[in-house]
């Protein structure tokens, strides 16, 4: 194992910009599993990959293509809401379809699929970062506006209905951020490291969080200790980021005591 390249100042920004959304990706995650919509966080992560993988065959910057097939699945999910999980297994397997023909049949399409699908986040750049930057900017204020809305939906779902309040343009609000911030991380780490770091960091704070803003913060802790970890793991063992991320983290649940009672 070599740890030289720990220390190489290419590696510095992207490890930053993993390591702040490995921090935003959990607290997502959280309202998701809050609502019982994690499998969303699946169906966007594949449609951002088809996505990005549109946008470079047709020569276009891969980060807005990502945003944007984000964007239309978290509309897509806001309209087939009555379809519950049916909705984001059909986005899953379009999305899945359609990379794995750009893939076989674009010669530029192979490369940046596999990158997107094992993980490979050791070549973002300085967009990467400035996005992850802004999508903290953006997202910690709207997750603390939608946290009362998000909450009440679920312990006290007659709360908005009582007080003749329409909790869908917050939901809303929620799908478009959650679609958004999955693309970026889509696009940057891959596809199942950015679901791993989505799915399991809230699932340990399901079990140990004391408090919801307790769970919150632990959930963000061992989503940037996790990464972390997967970052020197993959580096020092020159091994594919994505795998060794989402292993590693699935490893966290399986010990004994940490396994979540409430799976």
């Amino acid at each position: 194992m070599s740890l030289d390249l720990l220390f190489d100042p290419l590696f510095r920004l992207p490890f930053i910009t993993g390591l702040l959304l490995a921090g935003l990706l959990p607290l997502i995650g959280m309202y998701l599993r809050l609502r019982g919509e994690w499998l969303a966080a699946l169906a966007f992560a594949q449609m951002a990959s088809a996505g990005a993988l549109v946008a470079m065959v047709m020569d276009g910057p891969m980060l807005l293509g990502g945003a944007l097939a984000a964007l239309l699945a978290a509309l897509f999910k806001g309209l087939m809401a009555r379809a519950g999980a049916h909705a984001y297994v059909l986005m899953m397997l379009v999305a899945w379809g359609a990379g794995v023909l750009l893939v076989a049949n674009h010669p530029l399409a192979e490369q940046a699929g596999h990158a997107l699908f094992d993980g490979q986040l050791y070549f973002t750049g300085e967009a990467h970062l400035a996005a992850s930057v802004v999508a903290w900017g953006v997202a910690a204020p709207l997750l603390w506006w939608l946290n009362r809305s998000l909450l009440l939906a679920h312990v006290f779902p007659e709360f908005h209905r009582a007080r003749g309040l329409d909790p869908r343009p917050r939901l809303m609000v929620f799908d478009v951020l959650a679609g958004m911030v999955i693309a970026l991380a889509t696009v940057s780490i891959g596809v199942m490291a950015a679901f791993a770091l989505v799915f399991v960091p809230p699932l340990i704070a399901s079990r140990f969080g004391r408090s919801w803003r307790a769970g919150l913060a632990l959930a963000a802790l061992v989503g940037m200790l996790g990464y972390s970890a997967a970052f020197v793991l993959s580096l020092g063992f020159d091994q594919p980021f994505g795998p060794v991320c989402a292993l590693l983290l699935v490893g966290l649940v399986v010990l004994p005591g940490v396994k979540s009672d409430r799976l």
